[in-house]
């Protein structure tokens, strides 16, 4: 799978978004509770236009649960990668010291 750049933005919701032009790809990885980079997923079928429409929003989170999520079937999306929560990184840290 191809690795796209993320770009950080100001979002509640979203920590990074980026785009693949060539194969009309739109990565997204999102936040967790704590505003720390969570999953990353994949939708495709994304052209340029709705991208601009994306980045210019008002709310990218609002403009993604409205416009993107409800949409699988225009919009399919893979699952591409969760980062560690920082509780199972100090669990994996205790664990390599007992």
């Amino acid at each position: 799978m191809k690795t796209i750049d993320t770009q950080p933005i100001e979002s509640s919701q979203i920590h990074s978004i980026g785009y693949d032009a060539e194969s009309e790809t739109l990565a997204i990885r999102f936040k967790g509770r704590a505003g720390e980079p969570t999953s990353l997923y994949h939708y495709s079928n994304f052209t340029q236009a709705n991208f601009d429409a994306l980045k210019a929003a008002d709310s990218l989170g609002s403009h993604f649960y409205k416009h993107i999520k409800p949409f699988p079937e225009r919009f399919p999306y893979v699952f591409v990668e969760k980062m560690p929560t920082p509780a199972a990184d100090a669990e994996a840290e205790t664990a390599g010291a007992a």
